[in-house]
């Protein structure tokens, strides 16, 4: 019986050890050019959740809202051991979405010059670039009214305002797309419940945002019932209510509000700091 717990003991410390080995490896081959960015904790009366948000860098390093790193960092508060395992494990998983071609297999086709012309700056660095956008910057995080969601793109209906629910994160989120016309990348399970996989249009492959297999975690909305939580970017979609007047483009920034309650701020308002109240005498 001493025998077999120590030729045990032995097993576990030999596959302990190798799986060490294999997070050092990988982590010394995660290439400079991927960053995967945004890891925060938040704590709500509802949910307590893990989210990372990722994108490439790009090569011009100019000041764009959506291009500089240091602009689309939020308050880094918390990186669980699942979170780290997950993209040192396999750090090709944080960009390997960006690698995967936009246009070839998708019904609308345009050429990258075509899409730079009938796009605004913030919606192709979304959608054909794969970027994103930082928190609270869309007006369409706090839509509320009835209507659909389209794509910026090719007017695709992708999400229904009956999906729709405040996550408290800065992006627009939703319970589940509309039928068929929102891609979920093919990830394995582990990444995809903890880093979450790309959607994209799939009509014409722009990319969306990611899907986090979290929703159970926001108690009394439609993610609660679908067990996922579509993080979306804004500038990727088009608002249009159902009961007519004007669209909605979600690459315009909500109205700034006085007293920092986080509209167009750099950080969600549950981040944001508390106001001081005087005290009464």
């Amino acid at each position: 019986m001493r025998k077999t717990t120590t030729m045990m003991m032995n097993r576990l410390l030999t596959t302990a050890t190798t799986l060490s080995a294999l997070l050092l490896l990988q982590i010394t081959t995660i290439p400079s050019s991927s960053l995967v960015h945004s890891f925060t904790s938040w704590t709500n009366t509802n949910a307590v959740s893990i989210q990372t948000r990722r994108y490439s860098k790009n090569n011009n390093d100019d000041d764009d809202d959506t291009n500089n790193p240091r602009r689309r960092q939020l308050l880094q508060s918390t990186l669980s051991f699942g979170t780290l395992l997950t993209t040192t494990v396999n750090p090709s998983a944080a960009y390997a979405s960006s690698s995967k071609s936009r246009t070839e297999g998708y019904a609308v086709q345009r050429t990258e010059r075509e899409w730079a012309y009938i796009l605004s700056g913030p919606q192709y660095n979304i959608l054909r670039m794969g970027g994103t956008e930082r928190p609270n910057s869309s007006i369409l995080e706090s839509e509320d009214r009835d209507g659909t969601f389209v794509c910026a793109g090719c007017n695709t209906p992708l999400f229904s305002s009956a999906e729709k629910f405040h996550s408290g994160t800065g992006w627009p989120s939703f319970a589940m797309g509309i039928d068929n016309n929102v891609q979920v990348e093919k990830v394995n399970p582990v990444q995809a419940s903890i880093a979450g996989a790309e959607l994209r249009c799939a009509t014409c492959g722009g990319h969306l945002g990611d899907v986090f297999q979290d929703g159970f975690l926001f108690v009394g909305t439609p993610a609660a019932k679908s067990g996922k939580r579509y993080c979306i970017d804004g500038a990727a979609l088009v608002f249009k209510p159902s009961g007519g007047g004007e669209d909605v483009f979600g690459d315009v920034p909500p109205p700034r509000t006085s007293g920092g309650g986080g509209g167009g701020g750099d950080l969600p308002g549950f981040l944001q700091p508390p106001k001081i109240v005087p005290r009464s005498s």
